[in-house]
């Protein structure tokens, strides 16, 4: 188990040394001290193109293909709990496992039917124990080897077919909880066709994919 220990010192205002702990711990997860960095995933992405478009080889090229970097996905990435929920292994996520039982809504519609979620599950979860994710969190389901759509099946080595493990993914434009701060009336989602993050207006209708848990 590798730890790794770091004292920093800065200055005050009034020209006094203050010590600062950094404490992270890579090995067993631990992000209990006063610092910890964000685990950014892999993108799943293994193909390389040169300018063209044209499928090159990888080696030496420093694209995301040849570098892979990030926390490496676990395999399987998702696990299906057989009760209308599927977890994410990388996240610790818990996602439904239909992700379009609400059909097409808009923001403030997505935003309640989410909140509400209460039956049809098993898993021992009651209203108010899910949500919609935050865009972070929505980008996270994506693989950006594939598209149409950018997702992968439950042992997270191919493309996602119905069923594997989720269930009516849709080509199209997922809610997040995130709004756009520049434009407040628009809100952030994720295009299940390709990874493409985007946001509109919160009049419009869009997939509702609840979720609940978290890091």
């Amino acid at each position: 188990m590798l730890v790794a220990l770091v004292m920093v010192c800065s200055v005050s205002a009034w020209g006094q040394q203050l010590p600062w702990l950094f404490y992270d711990d890579f090995e067993s997860g631990d992000t209990t001290g006063w610092w910890a960095p964000a685990r950014v995933s892999e993108t799943g992405q293994k193909t390389c193109y040169d300018a063209a478009g044209t499928v090159i080889t990888c080696a030496g090229t420093g694209h995301d293909g040849d570098i892979r970097g990030g926390v490496a996905w676990p395999s399987p990435r998702f696990v299906d709990n057989a009760n209308g929920t599927v977890t994410d292994m990388l996240t610790g996520l818990v996602w439904l496992r239909n992700a379009n039982c609400f059909g097409y809504r808009t923001w403030t519609q997505a935003l309640a039917y989410a909140a509400t979620l209460a039956s049809g599950l098993t898993d021992g979860s009651v209203a108010g124990d899910w949500r919609l994710p935050s865009v972070n969190e929505l980008q996270s389901l994506v693989d950006y080897e594939y598209f149409s759509p950018a997702l992968s099946n439950a042992a997270g080595t191919g493309q996602w077919t119905e069923g594997d493990a989720f269930s009516g993914v849709q080509l199209y434009n997922c809610w997040s909880a995130s709004s756009r701060a520049s434009y407040p009336s628009y809100a952030w989602g994720v295009d299940l066709y390709d990874g493409y993050v985007a946001s509109d207006d919160k009049t419009l209708s869009f997939v509702v994919w609840p979720v609940r848990g978290g890091q």
